[in-house]
């Protein structure tokens, strides 16, 4: 049996997406070590409703020295963390000395401008590269995993923390038990612990399985954030569903009995209650619509590359290794992912090696389709490459179904 990690409860494995790469390990093209797999299988507790990995990859493999993800790269991004930061100090720093944590800064895209303005603040972040690129923004970083023993530390040297704040981590941490008990620690008696991460309910409405991967051990809903936090004395008090990245929510904590409930958080609880996003028959339906989706994809791709047309694809993010690796899409179906990370380009995709190559060599020519694993960011990017439709050039979607645009 697999137990919750949240409440000890049974967790009933709902979809398995098989033998799983590391989903940001871009390996040299003359690296010849053993690649590292997992299982990626997603269940749901039946007790606390806590949708969560049946399998724990090590921290330390996935958020390494030279973990590839930077946060400022993307001008969607930049604004929001910008407006974030602006809204958390205009309403939550009122004292005379406010102090504002970030768990996961990255390379400091919410905590610059929190820098530039003078407020007192701490990223901590265990990914070095990262957030050195932070202290060159000159944000103070504490390198290390945030838990228990981190909060401790931080509040023996700065004192309590007005807001402690987190973008895309919190659902990547299984020991979220620790996370909490940090928390009670470190935040201030009337402080907010706001998170923002991918939302249980629109991932299962859009069938956008690809934000399964390892570093999602969690897939938070409004009813399940809403139970962990009164395990550990910390009440749901707001919710806002966000467009970013595919659909998230940001959820607002604070110590039980310091602020009433928002509306807000009954609306989207009773949503999901009346829409019965864990039920096991919506899940069984969320699964066929992956495998369909998935066998759609690739009779499309090898459709194409069988009429001779030259397909290439766009974003080697992390999410791209689940669909990759699951529906077995490889050079051969696609030669070439363009994407803008230096660190990632020249190297290989995890599991399925197709090369990664600069953003700079996408139209030396342009291909005649091109597969769009940073989907979340399809406005953006659209908007951004008009000379690629122009000359005919077509994208591939496959959230929430496949087509072509």
């Amino acid at each position: 049996m697999i137990t919750c990690r949240i409440c000890q409860g049974s967790v009933q494995e709902f979809f398995d997406f098989g033998s799983q790469p590391l989903s940001d390990a871009f390996r040299k093209p003359d690296d010849t070590s053993t690649e590292f797999f997992y299982r990626l299988a997603v269940g749901v507790c039946e007790q606390c409703t806590m949708v969560q990995l049946t399998e724990e990859v090590p921290r330390e493999r996935m958020f390494r020295e030279d973990y590839p993800y930077h946060s400022s790269l993307s001008s969607v991004m930049r604004n929001h963390f910008e407006q974030t930061a602006r809204h958390l100090m205009e309403t939550e720093c009122r004292g005379p000395d406010p102090f504002i944590v970030e768990i996961g800064c990255n390379d400091g895209a919410m905590l610059g401008t929190v820098a530039r303005s003078g407020v007192r603040h701490l990223g901590v972040e265990p990914s070095r590269d990262v957030a050195e690129l932070a202290t060159a923004k000159g944000i103070r970083v504490h390198f290390d995993f945030f838990q228990e023993s981190t909060a401790a530390e931080i509040r023996a040297a700065d004192g309590p923390a007005d807001v402690i704040y987190a973008a895309n981590t919190i659902c990547h941490i299984p020991y979220l038990d620790s996370v909490f008990r940090g928390v009670d620690i470190l935040l201030a008696p009337d402080g907010v612990f706001v998170f923002e991460d991918p939302y249980l309910g629109d991932i299962v409405d859009r069938a956008s399985f690809d934000q399964i991967y390892d570093e999602h051990f969690y897939l938070f809903s409004a009813s399940s954030v809403r139970t962990a936090a009164r395990r550990f004395g910390l009440e749901l008090v707001d919710v806002e569903r966000l467009p970013v990245h595919g659909g998230e929510v940001r959820y607002t904590l604070v110590r039980q009995g310091r602020r009433e409930p928002s509306p807000e958080v009954a609306a989207l609880t009773e949503d999901e209650r009346r829409r019965q996003i864990v039920d096991s028959a919506i899940l069984e339906q969320f699964g066929i619509q992956v495998k369909r989706n998935c066998e759609e994809l690739t009779g499309l791709l090898r459709e194409l590359r069988a009429a001779g047309h030259s397909v290439a694809a766009y974003g080697a993010t992390a999410k791209s290794a689940t669909v990759m690796n699951y529906a077995g899409i490889g050079p051969d179906l696609v030669p070439r992912i363009f994407d803008s990370t230096a660190a990632k380009q020249g190297r290989l995709s995890p599991g399925s090696h197709v090369p990664v190559r600069p953003i700079e060599e996408f139209a030396e020519p342009y291909p005649d389709y091109v597969l769009l694993f940073a989907w979340n960011h399809a406005q953006e990017i659209i908007a951004k490459e008009t000379a690629f439709r122009e000359q005919g050039g077509k994208w591939i979607l496959y959230v929430p179904n496949v087509h072509v645009v």
